[in-house]
């Protein structure tokens, strides 16, 4: 679990970290993606064996305004989710342990893994463009839950993560 991952790479840093639910973001080399021991080395560390890169942008992306929409309905995911910035910027909007937002700025170069329960949205910045490469365990499950969700075992599992209640 990248939550817990205890750094090897030298290349790699945690840029940021949120104790409270501990939300690791990775600064890597975007510029050098294809070659970059570290990613390598996250990838296999963590099975990530699958992975896609998708361009949000309004001449990029079929059915732009949609997704843009789709992309900014709260939900949750079963799996965790896991995105790495190559170019461009937006944020991530995740609810902490007292149901408050709180913003991510992602900018190129940074990677977070967003756990499976965990409510979170997607926008882009002022500048309506961001690369990013998506990670999977196995194959992809792009399913999301809009909220409410919380009978899903992922949720409570989370929920107990909060807590502290987590085994």
């Amino acid at each position: 679990d990248i939550r817990w991952w205890p750094l090897k790479c030298a290349a790699c840093s945690i840029v940021s970290e949120f104790v409270f639910f501990f939300l690791p973001i990775f600064q890597l080399d975007a510029d050098n993606y294809e070659t970059d021991p570290c990613l390598k080395e996250i990838r296999k560390a963590e099975n990530y064996s699958w992975m896609d890169i998708i361009t949000i942008h309004k001449d990029k992306l079929p059915n732009y305004e949609e997704k843009i929409k789709t992309f900014y309905e709260e939900h949750l995911h079963l799996d965790d989710e896991i995105r790495y910035i190559l170019d461009g910027s937006g944020y991530f909007d995740v609810r902490d342990k007292d149901d408050k937002w709180i913003r991510i700025s992602m900018e190129k170069g940074d990677m977070i893994t967003l756990p499976a329960g965990i409510y979170h949205r997607f926008t882009l910045d002022e500048n309506n463009y961001v690369k990013a490469m998506r990670l999977f365990v196995g194959e992809p499950v792009w399913t999301a839950y809009n909220r409410p969700a919380d009978d899903f075992p992922a949720r409570k599992q989370y929920m107990k993560f909060l807590t502290g209640e987590a085994q």
